[in-house]
């Protein structure tokens, strides 16, 4: 075999990359970097699963879970690209930990200072209907778990219907974007998370009685016309003349009074949205 034909059997010597080390340059990530990203988007997915876990509407029991946490993940993959950058910290340390279970508690209060307007509504409902004698008016509720009052429930069912007509859903998720910028996701600053709670709570039994005050004053003229009208009347059956008539009364009074509770329950909405700013307390010696 000559020369020629033994150098034609040879495999051709592999060409290498002039510059190899700049491929490991690319191809490489630091752990810094993965951290980074991890926390780009563990912690504002977080504080979204707070809101969706207790908001009205989005947060619904009626909502399945995996829709949710479809819809959470959704929204951070949307907004997190915009988002300030997070803190220089490992997702997986200790103080990782604790960031992650804050924007979560941010979210959480969020999605309950909301979620109180609503059960204001209920009691106030409730307040209603032991009024008009429909206290033993019971229905299932599934976002509660519990038994209300079927005024409670049907002034719920218009919240809920006055809250999404005021697009409340789509000002919830602008209050939850805006709340990155107002409460940065860093473990430093303080959380007034207890005077939230305590605060709301007053607001409402507050606001229940005040959406109620109208009915219940119409139906309390009623009942003293009512022992007027018996005391007058000694053989009057009150019984039989008093149930219909304080039950009559009471939903005129609540026809009447309707135009006025809507647009109070959206002021309502609009200054439990606006509690997102009250989370953030100064560090107070």
């Amino acid at each position: 075999m000559d020369a020629l034909t033994a150098d034609r059997l040879r495999s051709p010597a592999l060409q290498q990359h002039p510059h190899p080390h700049r491929l490991t340059d690319v191809l490489s990530v630091t752990s810094a970097q993965l951290d980074a990203w991890l926390a780009a988007f563990l912690w504002p997915f977080s504080r979204i699963l707070g809101l969706m876990s207790i908001a009205p509407v989005l947060g619904s029991l009626r909502v399945p879970v995996r829709m949710r946490v479809s819809l959470a993940l959704a929204l951070t993959l949307l907004i997190a690209p915009a988002l300030p950058p997070p803190p220089a910290v490992a997702p997986a340390s200790l103080e990782g930990l604790w960031i992650m279970a804050l924007q979560f508690a941010v979210g959480l209060a969020i999605g309950f200072a909301v979620q109180l307007v609503f059960t204001a509504v209920e009691i106030a409902g409730e307040l209603m209907g032991i009024q008009m004698g429909l206290g033993f008016a019971l229905l299932y509720d599934p976002q509660s778990r519990a038994q209300v009052p079927v005024l409670g429930q049907f002034l719920g069912l218009l919240a809920t219907l006055t809250f999404l007509g005021m697009n409340g859903h789509l000002q919830l998720v602008s209050v939850l974007v805006e709340s990155f910028q107002q409460i940065p996701m860093s473990g430093a600053q303080a959380l007034n998370l207890s005077q939230l709670v305590i605060g709301w709570s007053t607001f409402v039994l507050r606001a229940g009685v005040l959406l109620s005050l109208p009915v219940v004053a119409a139906l309390l003229i009623a009942n003293l016309a009512l022992a007027v009208l018996t005391r007058a009347a000694p053989q009057l059956n009150i019984f039989a003349v008093g149930f219909p008539l304080t039950l009559c009364a009471g939903l005129l009074a609540l026809l009447l009074a309707l135009p006025a509770f809507l647009p109070l329950f959206a002021q309502l909405a609009e200054s439990a949205l606006q509690a997102a700013p009250a989370l953030r307390a100064p560090l107070v010696p």
